[in-house]
């Protein structure tokens, strides 16, 4: 997972409901358009996003090209000059025709360029059509990947404590809200002993490739119940921080019911969480479905994870898991009709074609919105946890951290956190940090 942040003018209304993640296809759909692509005179230029898959879409498009003869061109952005890289080749006269943005955030700086998508044949197969990024009328965007996170948990440390005498529940089916995660966590933290373990939890470190979860996901259940609440649809210029006390029982669970001291928590690094999770030193794990691919090679088995909501004590009963993307696909308007038709055809090919298929799910690991991935089956046990999840009848709590003002603003909260937890600041810090930091960071982006 790549978490970043950009800024925004304003914001459109942008459907990024809870979307039905399956792991994939209806059947053998012909590829569509592939044949009418064929015969246009259209080429495709994508400016990809993703380093880690820049090889698979490479081949991807040898492959298209081998089969149909139209030219496509991939081009991979270093890692962190997406922005950057996309302002230079969209000036030029043979600009990307196939781009990315982050959300409604991102399509901001790039609702100039987004073509129509509503006509598309990855705009029909979506499983959810409301998770596609609108502007009024207007498809701008498809998400290609979704992602899931919550509180990944040890089935084997979970169910040792489930039997031991005065525990606080005896199933996982128990531990169905905040009060409940809280008796537990706290009970098995006092008899970390008795469990082999170090701490309920792995630790909440603030190292740079650690504090995202914390400062941007973590923070994403107090502006989710707040923007419910208050019907709020388009980035706000201001917020009341009405779930702040709840973001810190959460957060005080985290650093309490730890591996680690909450004074070592400056240096603790996602790899470290992993590492702790995945040695059977903790039970609670937050974080998200690309996290299987790191837990498999640290040795851990399908049977021995799942994943439960970060129970926030508004409204537990029906909060699911939180569900989005950060990634969508964009045909650029000022190309030539016809590279906008090639594109197209292209993007219909990738989501059909087995060739495709295997690349986005296998190759790449995407978990894809799109009803032609149906059949294909996955290996990873939190997208199942997530399928299960999404037909389980609860709300599955959407990405809204798409909508923080700036890069700067998540920053500002996590030296607020990291000092709170030190010892070293209050929470009246962080509250500041989270509802008056939010009005200068929008002031300073709509100046």
């Amino acid at each position: 997972m790549i978490e970043k942040g950009s800024t925004m003018n304003r914001t459109v209304k942008a459907a990024v409901s809870m979307i039905a993640i399956t792991a994939m296809s209806i059947g053998a759909l012909a590829a569509c358009g592939s044949s009418s692509a064929g015969d246009s005179e259209g080429k495709v230029y994508f400016l990809n996003f993703k380093p880690e898959a820049a090889d698979q879409w490479t081949a991807l498009a040898e492959a298209y090209t081998e089969e149909t003869g139209v030219t496509v061109e991939v081009q991979t952005a270093a890692s962190g000059t997406y922005e950057q890289t996309l302002k230079s080749e969209i000036a030029k006269t043979d600009a990307p025709t196939l781009f990315q943005v982050n959300g409604p955030v991102g399509y901001q700086n790039w609702k100039g360029y987004t073509a129509d998508m509503s006509d598309t044949e990855v705009y029909k197969q979506l499983q959810n059509q409301d998770v596609a990024l609108t502007d009024g009328d207007k498809v701008v965007g498809i998400p290609y990947v979704m992602e899931t996170y919550g509180l990944i948990y040890n089935k084997d440390i979970l169910n040792k404590y489930f039997a031991l005498d005065g525990a606080k529940a005896t199933s996982i089916e128990d531990i169905d809200s905040f009060d409940a995660l809280k008796a537990v966590a706290d009970d098995m933290q006092s008899r970390k002993d008795e469990l082999g373990i170090q701490g309920a939890f792995t630790s909440a470190g603030f190292d740079s490739s650690s504090d995202w979860r914390f400062k941007t996901h973590l923070a994403n259940l107090p502006l989710y119940y707040e923007f419910q609440e208050d019907d709020v649809t388009e980035q706000p210029s201001e917020i009341k921080g009405t779930y702040l006390e709840n973001y810190k029982d959460i957060f005080d669970l985290y650093i309490t019911d730890s591996t680690t001291e909450p004074t070592q928590l400056s240096s603790k690094t996602g790899d470290d969480a992993n590492s702790e999770f995945a040695l059977g030193e903790a039970a609670f794990y937050q974080n998200g479905t690309w996290a299987w691919t790191d837990l498999e090679k640290a040795g851990m088995t399908a049977d021995q994870v799942g994943m439960m909501p970060i129970y926030f004590g508004v409204d537990d009963a029906n909060e699911g898991l939180a569900t989005g993307s950060e990634n969508y696909w964009c045909i650029n308007e000022k190309a030539s009709e016809a590279d906008q038709q090639a594109t197209a055809d292209f993007l219909a090919w990738v989501i059909t074609s087995d060739t495709g298929k295997k690349a986005l799910s296998e190759d790449m690991g995407f978990t894809t919105p799109f009803k032609t991935f149906d059949d294909v089956e996955t290996d990873n046990p939190l997208t199942a946890a997530a399928v299960e999840d999404q037909s389980s009848g609860k709300t599955q709590v959407s990405w809204n951290f798409t909508m923080m003002p700036s890069e700067e603003w998540k920053n500002q909260l996590g030296s607020a956190l990291l000092e709170y937890a030190q010892g070293t600041g209050d929470w009246s810090t962080v509250e500041s940090a989270f509802v008056d930091n939010w009005a200068t960071e929008y002031a300073n982006a709509n100046s």
